[in-house]
C-alpha cells in the first residue's frame, strides 16, 4: 500500500508539473529595436480553452486571458491595464514547501486579477506586494512592465519577494529576464523547467545582441520552437521528417506542449507614449496552429470581439475553438496511458513548407506588418478610436474563422 502511495504521489507531482509548464520574459525597452518594453507568457494548464475577458476594475479597466469554462473569472493570467500596467506569472515549484493538502500558488491568478485592478506602475505592485495579509499563498515568478519603462521580475513566496530589475545591467547584463517553473531564490536544482528554461535563454541572449526581440519573433522563435538542447534536436533540422524519420515525437520540454493554452505578448509603450497603445498581441490555443493578433483595452468595454470572447455554448472562444480542432489532430494517438505525449510532428512542419506552422504564417505575417504600421502612425500623433482599433481585431479574426482555418483543415 505504500508503495502504492508513493507511485500515485509521484503521477501527481507528473501531471501538475505538466499541467503548469509555463515559459515566460520580461524584456526592458533598452534592447527592443524600437524602445518598447516586453511581457511575454506561453501559459501551459490544465484549462486549455483560453479567451480574453474585459474587466471594470476598481481603479483601472483591464483585459486579461481567462479561463474559457468560467463565466465569472476572478482569476487572471496575464494581462494589462489602462495605466499601461502589464503582469503575468508562472508557477513556481522550489519557492515553498507544501504542508498538508496545500494547493500550490493558490493565489497565483486572483492576485493577478487584483494587481490589474489597482497598479499603474512597478513600484505600486511592490507596495502591493508588501501590504498583502501574509501568508498570500503566492507561489510563483511574476513579470511586470509599466508605461514608465519599468520591467521587473518578482519571484514570490508566501511572506517575501526577490525582486530582478531588467534595467539594471548588474541584474540583467542582456536587458530581459527569463523564467520557467523554478526560481533563482528557491532551492537549487529543484522546480521544473530547467530545459526549456535553457532553450528560451540560449535564444534570447542572441536575439538581444542582434536587435530581434520583437513580438514578431517571441512567437516564431520562442513560442514555435521545438527544440531540446539536452538531446540536441530541433525538429525544424529537417532530420525527423519522412523519410528520414517517422513524422512523429515525443512532447518533452519543448516550449509549446499538448498543455499550451494561450502565448501572449505584451508590448509597452516608452515614458513618452500614450498608455492606450500597449498592445496585446494574443494566440489562443497551442501557439504552432495559432495566430497572433493584436488585442487593444480602448474600446474593449463596448467593442471587444466575440471571437476571442467566452462563447457561452463552446465553452470556449470561437478562434480557440479553431485552433483546439488542429492541435487536436497533432495530438491524436490515444492508445493507452501516455500515448497522448506523441505529437504529428510532420503535420506542423515539412523541409517543403506544407505544414501547419507554415500555412498560418503566410496569413500571421501581414498582420504584424500591418499592425506595425498603423501603431507608427499613432503613436506620431494620428488619431485613433477605440471602435477603430477592436475592428482591425475584429476583421483579422473574422477572416481566421471563415476563410483561413476552413482552407487549413
Amino acid at each position: 500500500m505504500k508503495l502504492i502511495r508513493i507511485i500515485v504521489g509521484a503521477l501527481l507531482v507528473l501531471v501538475t508539473s505538466e499541467a503548469f509548464a509555463c515559459t515566460a520574459a520580461v524584456v526592458s525597452g533598452k534592447v527592443t529595436p524600437d524602445g518598447r518594453p516586453l511581457l511575454w507568457k506561453n501559459r501551459d494548464t490544465d484549462y486549455l480553452a483560453n479567451s480574453v475577458k474585459y474587466f471594470k476594475g476598481e481603479k483601472y479597466a483591464f483585459i486579461a486571458i481567462v479561463n474559457a469554462v468560467e463565466e465569472n473569472p476572478n482569476e487572471v493570467w496575464i494581462g494589462t491595464n489602462e495605466a499601461g500596467f502589464s503582469i503575468m506569472n508562472t508557477q513556481s515549484y522550489n519557492l515553498v514547501k507544501l504542508q498538508g493538502d496545500e494547493e500550490r500558488g493558490a493565489a497565483n491568478g486572483r492576485i493577478l486579477c487584483r494587481a490589474l485592478a489597482v497598479c499603474a506602475t512597478v513600484d505600486d505592485f511592490k507596495h502591493f506586494l508588501d501590504t498583502l495579509a501574509k501568508p498570500s499563498y503566492i507561489e510563483a515568478n511574476i513579470g511586470v512592465i509599466d508605461a514608465r519603462g519599468g520591467a521587473a521580475m518578482f519571484e514570490v513566496d508566501y511572506y517575501k519577494y526577490t525582486f530582478y530589475d531588467a534595467n539594471d545591467p548588474a541584474v540583467a547584463p542582456y536587458g530581459y529576464i527569463v523564467r520557467t517553473n523554478f526560481s533563482f531564490a528557491g532551492e537549487v536544482n529543484a522546480g521544473a523547467g530547467y530545459v526549456r528554461f535553457m532553450t528560451a535563454e540560449q535564444k534570447f541572449m542572441r536575439a538581444s545582441a542582434m536587435g530581434e526581440l520583437t513580438p514578431q519573433w517571441i512567437f516564431n522563435d520562442c513560442a514555435r520552437s521545438f527544440e531540446n538542447p539536452i538531446l540536441g534536436v530541433d525538429l525544424r533540422s529537417g532530420d525527423y521528417n519522412r523519410p528520414q524519420g517517422s513524422g512523429w515525437f515525443v512532447d518533452q520540454d519543448f516550449i509549446p506542449r499538448a498543455s499550451t493554452g494561450s502565448s501572449v505578448v505584451i508590448q509597452g509603450v516608452k515614458p513618452s507614449e500614450n498608455p492606450e497603445l500597449t498592445t496585446m498581441w494574443t494566440a489562443l490555443g497551442y501557439a504552432p496552429v495559432s495566430v497572433a493578433v493584436p488585442v487593444w483595452l480602448k474600446g474593449a468595454d463596448k467593442h471587444l470581439t466575440a471571437n476571442l470572447v467566452r462563447d457561452p455554448n463552446l465553452k470556449a472562444a470561437p478562434v480557440g475553438d479553431k485552433v483546439m480542432k488542429l492541435r487536436n489532430r497533432v495530438f491524436s494517438y490515444h492508445q493507452g496511458m501516455g500515448t497522448d505525449k506523441y505529437f504529428r510532428w510532420e503535420l506542423l512542419w515539412t523541409p517543403d513548407g506544407k505544414g501547419y506552422m507554415k500555412q498560418l504564417s503566410v496569413y500571421e505575417a501581414p498582420i504584424f506588418v500591418a499592425i506595425g504600421k498603423r501603431l507608427e502612425e499613432w503613436h506620431t500623433g494620428k488619431t485613433f478610436t477605440g471602435e477603430e482599433m477592436q475592428t482591425f481585431t475584429h476583421d483579422w479574426t473574422t477572416t481566421l474563422i471563415r476563410q483561413i482555418y476552413p482552407q487549413v483543415e
